[in-house]
């Protein structure tokens, strides 16, 4: 948007205490905190502060949307957007939600009705949403992942690691994954005994923790500065399966083995998983299986060059290397009717 139009001006919403309060900053942005967090799933004192905070939030949506004056609102189903959409859709102002997982969120669900755009990562949205205003759109990615220039030379030796030794790259995410952690620690014999060398990425959650694990062919990082460079350097991936994450991987088209984690909003990362595996394009492994089945599935996916490069070949088929662009059109689109 901001290439598109120079001059235009953005508010950022999000929750008060959340990532986003301290990285929309770092970007350059303005950002406006509401009290706002989600519903408990189970018996919780939490849950009767939610009316409080949804009637919090929705007045100061509506102080922020009259002193801003919005030409058009966009959700990406967090808790904050609920208010700030469901008061510019009431005040007749154009609203866009994009869902980035496979499964609807609850507050892009409960928006659907009322915005006019939806744009989604995954085919069969309208299962959850009004088929006339689905448009498969993918996720934005990184600008650095859509043509990366460096050779897998390059990238192994920014990492220090052998041309003739397999590589899997181990991606937790930024604050980590204890249980991926966990598997990849008791498999470092295995890796070892293979002679496969890794990049695992350990989150800084667990920086002490893991740190020290690093060797020669064991590359630990608290976090990965140059994703392009990893990617390339791999030839399998081993990831958890958030949607921006799946996204990621399908656009630098490697083996993948997802590892999702089942502590999330309506399991939304198995059912990810399960959506990229079921068209052969992924391996999906389940955490309460992973002590069995990780060394053995990983084995046999090292040892057949054809089995990954069919996943290989299948999952970048699934890519959206322009799901940007494709979602500033139909904003166009809202602001020029």
């Amino acid at each position: 948007m901001k290439s598109r139009y120079p001059g235009s001006d953005f508010l950022f919403v999000g929750a008060n205490d959340r990532m986003e309060m301290e990285k929309v900053p770092q970007a350059g942005y303005k950002i406006e905190g509401l009290w706002i967090s989600g519903i408990q799933r189970n018996l919780s004192f939490k849950n009767l502060m939610f009316p409080f905070k949804l009637i919090s939030s929705l007045m100061k949506s509506r102080k922020l949307i009259s002193k801003f004056k919005p030409d058009v609102a966009i959700g990406t189903g967090g808790y904050a957007s609920a208010s700030v959409l469901k008061v510019a859709s009431m005040k007749r102002i154009p609203c866009l939600i994009q869902e980035q997982n496979s499964h609807a969120g609850i507050t892009n669900k409960w928006l659907g009705k009322s915005v006019q755009r939806i744009c989604t990562a995954y085919d069969g949205m309208d299962k959850f949403f009004p088929k006339d205003k689905v448009v498969l759109t993918g996720n934005p990615v990184r600008k650095d992942l859509i043509a990366i220039k460096e050779t897998k030379a390059d990238a192994l030796d920014f990492f220090k690691l052998s041309s003739t030794k397999k590589t899997v790259l181990v991606l937790g995410g930024s604050l980590g994954a204890r249980r991926i952690n966990q598997i990849i620690e008791k498999a470092l014999p295995f890796f070892d005994k293979e002679q496969v060398q890794v990049i695992w990425q350990c989150g800084k959650l667990y920086e002490d923790q893991y740190i020290l694990k690093g060797t020669e062919t064991v590359k630990v990082h608290t976090f990965l500065n140059r994703m392009d460079l990893a990617y390339t350097a791999a030839d399998i991936i081993i990831s958890r399966a958030g949607a921006l994450s799946v996204s990621e991987v399908c656009l630098v088209g490697k083996p993948v083995m997802f590892i999702p984690s089942p502590n999330v909003a309506e399991d939304h990362q198995t059912k990810n998983a399960l959506s990229i595996s079921e068209k052969d394009a992924a391996i999906l492994l389940r955490e309460k299986e992973a002590d069995e089945n990780f060394e053995p599935l990983l084995k046999s996916l090292l040892d057949d060059k054809e089995r990954q490069q069919k996943l290989s070949e299948n999952i970048k088929s699934l890519a959206k290397p322009n799901a940007t662009n494709h979602i500033v059109d139909e904003i166009e689109k809202l602001l020029k009717n």
